[in-house]
């Protein structure tokens, strides 16, 4: 999709639609209230958030239609809000035949409102249809951001909104592949041709060499598989600044790649194990977010660690009993295989501290607990550094991502005792995303780090009014923020 920011009058654009922000109020552009005076007095638009309504060849508008998008309360408007708005405005008017659709912006905008509205814009305009060529999905082939005069600000707030919703729609696209067209190997492509465009540095590590480092835990999980398991390793490494970890922070991002889960011994039930597609969805948050980074050139060394397996049952498979010795030396009772994320994510976090990462981040579609306690509206965010949980909580709020924090209290720490190991790799049934966390926790140790539990967010059953059906991209944004801001 074509996207542009240009200046003119609302009367003088010519579009198959042009699109403007009104609010409960009754607040909006003044230049289009004429036009919205009818409906709003008939009752067919009040403004609510969400709302949308469509007037018809307006007279004294260029544009052959004038959209009527609710943006809610005034005092509750922000850039998350807005988002949502656009998606759902662009995912409404493309089925309706719109291929150029402009928005409106008010002569008070800044470059987070031109940065939201183009984010919305692309993340709506995408459909999962890579794999679908009866697909009748008609996309947007342009959209304009309106303004009534020139602002650098605006230009700004464009680019980076267009480099964060393409980087999000990278990882949707890694995430809606089945199975049998991204495993561990072909992610490690994905990740190196990304890495070869936006002039990241890249290293795949196979599976002889983690078995030289020592990389017991994750090599448990992946030998029931005929794929083979990789370490992706991605470095941004920002102009003047050593790479030396000891020279100064160095942020990881660290995220679950599991390419299919069938659960291996401890077997999942069949109903909806199609959805294990999306057991990679940390991965692809990561991959993106690095896409995003390279391009935005924060001014904090980042490194990008994707641990990727297939979790499968064979006569090789790991069985719940087995004892794995991770890279850190410590050693895991395995007592339930389908809990695999989290003996992957270990040794990356160990990996990670060893290539001098002074602050890490990890992303998984961990627990199937975290979506009793949170639904599929907050990812669920745990941590041993409270001022580092703060720098993310605040990042995520920028970039409009819910998380909520979750307790790591010591006594939690008890549920993972084992008798014939450092550690087994789950406690209980209660509590589960917390001992979970948890068991990362004994790996991340006192680096500074954050666990996000994206299992309810990192993808929609059905499509959302802004949204498709399918991985959602969750954390790419709130990582690249977190980079972005880290000065």
């Amino acid at each position: 999709m074509e996207t542009k920011l240009i200046y003119q009058a609302l009367d003088e654009v010519a579009a198959d639609a042009v699109a403007v922000v009104f609010f409960e109020d009754g607040e909006g552009l003044p230049q289009a209230k004429t036009w919205l005076d009818e409906m709003r007095s008939s009752g067919e638009f009040t403004g609510k958030s969400g709302e949308i309504a469509t007037l018809h060849q307006p007279q004294g508008l260029k544009a052959k239609r004038l959209i009527a998008a609710g943006g809610g309360k005034k005092d509750k408007f922000d850039a998350a809000v807005l988002r949502k708005i656009a998606g759902t405005v662009v995912r409404a008017v493309k089925q309706k035949g719109v291929k150029k659709l402009a928005w409106m912006l008010s002569g008070d905008n800044d470059t987070v409102t031109a940065e939201a509205a183009i984010e919305g814009a692309i993340l709506g305009n995408y459909e999962p249809v890579m794999n679908k060529p009866s697909s009748e999905a008609k996309p947007l082939e342009s959209f304009a951001l309106v303004a009534p005069a020139h602002l650098a600000e605006l230009e700004a707030g464009l680019k980076r909104g267009v480099i964060l919703a393409e980087a999000q729609n990278f990882a949707r696209d890694l995430g809606n592949q089945p199975a049998n067209l991204m495993t561990p190997t072909i992610i490690a492509q994905q990740a190196q041709q990304m890495a070869r465009e936006f002039g990241l540095d890249v290293e795949v590590l196979d599976r002889e060499r983690m078995k030289q480092l020592g990389m017991g835990s994750l090599l448990g999980v992946a030998q029931g598989s005929d794929e083979p398991p990789v370490m992706i390793v991605l470095k941004y490494q920002p102009v003047g600044v050593k790479s030396n970890g000891k020279a100064g922070d160095h942020l990881a991002l660290i995220g679950k790649g599991v390419t299919f889960d069938s659960g291996g011994i401890s077997i999942k039930p069949a109903q909806d194990m199609e959805k294990m597609k999306y057991d990679m969805c940390g991965a692809a948050a990561v991959l993106g977010a690095m896409r995003a980074i390279a391009q935005l050139k924060p001014s904090v060394p980042v490194t990008g660690i994707v641990p990727s397996v297939e979790n499968m049952l064979s006569g090789r498979a790991q069985r719940p009993g087995d004892i794995v010795k991770s890279l850190s030396g410590k050693t895991v009772e395995v007592l339930n295989t389908d809990a695999e994320g989290r003996l992957i994510l270990n040794d990356a976090i160990t990996y990670a501290k060893r290539l001098g990462c002074t602050h890490l981040v990890d992303a998984a579609t961990l627990t199937g607990a975290i979506v009793v306690a949170l639904g599929h509206v907050h990812t669920g965010a745990f941590t041993n550094n409270q001022d580092m949980l703060g720098r993310v909580l605040a990042a995520a709020k920028e970039e409009g991502e819910n998380m909520w924090p979750m307790p790591l209290d010591d006594d939690y720490r008890e549920l993972l005792k084992s008798a014939f190991a450092d550690l087994a790799n789950i406690g209980p049934r209660w509590g589960g995303a917390i001992t979970a966390a948890w068991f990362l926790r004994e790996f991340a140790e006192d680096t500074p780090w954050v666990h996000l539990d994206i299992a309810g967010t990192g993808w929609l059953d059905e499509a959302a009014p802004h949204l498709a059906k399918g991985p959602t991209g969750v954390c790419v944004r709130t990582f690249a923020q977190l980079a972005a801001r880290w000065a």
